[in-house]
């Protein structure tokens, strides 16, 4: 993402988001970590590979936790880290790159997911014809990650409520000033479920709570309906944040139906960022998604085991990143963005931390139910077929009953 001094009368680029599907916005884990922990802020710089490095915000604060190696201070901070964004439509995906960022005391990931339907107004930008909820994502992803960099030390606890009014103060007046830098013309046949500028966020940042100790704080920020998870060894994968939704449901309801939703960034109308604090202990994982990740999975047991298997079958951080992409493109109706953090493990650790876990979701869940839904499909096809073939049977039947039947009607011309 370049960096966009005047945001009134500039917008993300084509160029600067990249034409391809799929963009990695990064993979690390703690073997090439140190190696390049000195160049990690330097912007434009890639990896092995050719995988482009995330850069820094413009005039953020930079506390020396961010580039130190993780591995610094026992028990470990972040010790792998990456993220994704994969667009249905190549150069026209509405999720923004998400945010990933670690050090030895701190980690932040963050999604943002425009929101093609309400933000669904098409704008001409230098770079060409955007929609509202393409532009929106990439402009409140840069402002999130300025503000958050500056906001976060690890020598005082970040004071949630406070930042999160810092946050909603600052993408409001961001998405302001770039939709008055648009010169959209105004409409007097406006509906009311379309905005200016919306997109979701959901973001946690963590702080280690004491040194040398295993316990962090999670800080949640969200608007909308993106997600935050943490996923442990022992229990498994626990959403942190509560969906923006005008029909309240669990996950597996939301799933079931689809609800507007109530609660996201826009340009024109009021919105809130909430804010939860959760104490976690490594080791964790902490994920952030938007809902092309998990809105299209079977039930929310089946993307926990998405996540899983894709690292059981992988051999380190890349590759369990390229794993979990394949399996989420194959069940997608969308685009699709993600970033993952591991805190106090490497892969291989996390791998056969999570073996068991992953073992039990798939013998007990994920088996069984896949089972009976191909039974079921099956059922549904077997029943499509016999009214198939009752309906030919009674029109066939009708056929020969017919001429008796209407004897005495007469012909239908001299009625």
């Amino acid at each position: 993402m370049s960096e966009r001094p005047d945001r009134k009368a500039s917008v993300p680029s084509a160029s600067e988001e990249g034409d391809a599907p799929t963009t990695d916005v990064e993979a690390v884990d703690d073997a090439t970590r140190q190696e390049r922990s000195a160049e990690a802020d330097a912007p434009g710089d890639v990896e092995d590979g050719g995988l482009p490095l995330l850069p820094g915000a413009a005039g953020a604060r930079r506390s020396a936790a961010w580039a130190s190696p993780a591995l610094d201070v026992p028990p470990a901070g972040p010790t792998l880290s990456f993220g994704f964004n994969l667009a249905k439509v190549a150069g026209q995906g509405e999720d923004s790159d998400p945010i990933v960022r670690d050090g030895r005391e701190l980690g932040l990931v963050a999604v943002f997911d425009g929101m093609g339907g309400a933000g669904g107004t098409v704008y001409e930008t230098p770079d060409g014809p955007h929609t509202g909820a393409y532009l929106a994502s990439r402009i409140a992803r840069d402002v999130v990650e300025e503000r958050m960099l500056a906001l976060l030390d690890p020598e005082w606890n970040l004071d949630g409520p406070a930042a999160a009014r810092e946050l909603q103060r600052s993408v409001k007046r961001a998405l302001l000033d770039a939709l008055t830098g648009l010169n959209a013309p105004k409409s007097g046949l406006r509906s009311r479920l379309l905005r200016a500028l919306p997109t979701t966020m959901a973001l946690m940042a963590l702080q280690r709570r004491e040194p040398r100790t295993g316990r962090w704080a999670g800080h949640l920020f969200w608007s909308g309906d993106s997600r935050v998870y943490v996923f442990d060894p022992a229990s498994g994968a626990h959403q942190l944040t509560r969906d923006d939704l005008r029909d309240a449901g669990d996950a597996l309801v939301n799933l079931r139906q689809d609800s507007v939703v109530s609660n996201a960034m826009s340009a024109d109308t009021d919105f809130v960022v909430h804010h939860h604090e959760v104490a976690l202990t490594a080791p964790f994982l902490a994920v952030a998604a938007t809902d092309g990740c998990f809105g299209y999975v079977r039930t929310p047991i089946h993307f926990e085991h998405l996540v899983l298997a894709a690292l059981q079958e992988s051999t380190d951080t890349r590759s369990w990143s390229q794993a979990l992409q394949q399996r989420i493109v194959a069940v997608t109706g969308d685009d699709a963005a993600m970033a993952v953090i591991g805190v106090g493990a490497d892969h291989e650790e996390f791998r056969r931390l999570f073996a068991a876990r992953t073992a039990e979701l798939e013998q007990r869940c994920v088996v069984p139910l896949d089972e009976l839904e191909a039974e079921v499909g099956r059922a549904g096809q077997a029943v499509a077929e016999a009214r198939r073939r009752h309906a030919a049977l009674q029109t066939s039947l009708w056929g020969q009953y017919k001429p008796g039947y209407e004897r005495y009607l007469g012909r239908e011309e001299e009625r």
